[in-house]
């Protein structure tokens, strides 16, 4: 039986890799998830613990990363632990320096030792999951990111993100580690904590609280549904060659306000209100140094490992807010706190 370790599968990508995971294969997960605020472990509660062990622990931490390797002799980690959100990283970019940079380095260093240990097996895989941010931004006639661009992050997040990937780059280059990389845009999907765009408007259009839209809303992204990640991660994981970075988008690019005007249109389909939701849109003061514009050309992926986005954004988005309607207490209990509160009674493997 394949086994992984997993750092940050609590968070929302990594429960929804999990979850494919447990779903898809006979493979065994070990998932290290330190639970701050965007940790929940109601997003990996109902897997069977004969496939799933959550681990509540630092990936920063120089002795328990090791302990695990040793312990559960994993054939591949797999990198989602990260603070994330750009607004946070504004007001403590140090939070962000300390998970991203120096906890990447701590995982890298475990894992070579382990590696060299093994005897350098071939099959071994450190997979690094990042962000399209490290390209910094485009303008509205450029052509979308491909593996050759060069990085320019315009935020302390995607400077910290860069930062680890290049420490993943360094350490195949001068060490032979066997990593990956891949640079993902902007998900979407179930378990995504609320302060993201998305299912934050989501529940304030759900509550009739304003909808706040960051300067004109003409900022566009690539929309990448999380199960489709998963599937590129996967395909990286077992068929990317060692050293290799890979794009993945959903090639769906969207401005902000129009997401945001779909996706009150969609809940006004499935619970009507009085006035359109689309009434409470409130235009605030911008993020400072708001990227205008990413893309990604995801062409790498999908001539080198067969993948392509399966779920299109009109599709994913009406599985998305059918999902939030169907489990309100997941994110109601984020919203009031309590699964803050219960986030222990776990494995607390430390020293």
């Amino acid at each position: 039986m394949t086994t992984l370790l997993v750092t940050g599968g609590a968070g929302f990508i990594g429960s929804n890799f999990i979850r494919q995971i447990v779903s898809d294969t006979d493979w065994r997960v070990i998932n290290l998830d330190l639970l701050t605020y965007a940790g929940n472990r109601e997003s990996v509660d109902d897997l069977d613990p004969q496939r799933h062990l959550l681990v509540h622990g630092d990936i920063a931490d120089q002795n328990l990363v090791p302990k695990l390797l040793a312990e559960h002799r994993p054939d591949a980690i797999v990198h989602f632990a990260a603070e994330s959100h750009v607004d946070r990283s504004i007001d403590d970019p140090g939070a962000f320096i300390r998970t991203n940079v120096n906890g990447t380095h701590n995982l890298l260093a475990a894992a070579l030792d382990y590696w060299r240990a093994a005897g350098e097996h071939d099959g071994f895989r450190f997979l690094h999951v990042s962000t399209d941010e490290v390209y910094g931004t485009l303008a509205a006639d450029e052509p979308p990111f491909n593996e050759r661009h060069r990085y320019a992050p315009n935020s302390p997040y995607a400077a910290s993100k860069a930062a680890s990937d290049h420490l993943v780059r360094a350490w195949h280059r001068t060490y032979g580690l066997p990593t990956l990389i891949t640079n993902c845009s902007n998900n979407y999907g179930p378990y995504q904590f609320p302060e993201k765009l998305i299912p934050l408007i989501l529940i304030n259009a759900l509550a009739g609280e304003r909808l706040p839209v960051y300067g004109d809303g003409q900022q566009r992204r690539d929309w990448l549904f999380v199960g489709d990640h998963c599937r590129a991660i996967r395909a990286a994981l077992e068929r990317g060659r060692p050293g290799r970075v890979y794009n993945v988008g959903g090639d769906a690019e969207m401005c902000n306000l129009d997401v945001v005007r779909l996706l009150c249109d969609l809940l006004d389909a499935r619970e009507p209100v009085d006035r359109p939701r689309q009434s409470l849109i409130e235009f605030v003061e911008d993020r400072p140094g708001h990227d205008r514009r990413y893309a990604i050309d995801a062409r790498r992926i999908r001539d080198e490992l067969g993948w392509q986005p399966e779920v299109d954004f009109a599709g994913g988005l009406a599985a998305t807010v059918d999902w939030y309607l169907a489990n309100r207490d997941w994110w109601q209990r984020i919203r009031d706190g309590r699964y803050r509160s219960e986030r222990l009674g776990i494995s607390r493997l430390r020293r």
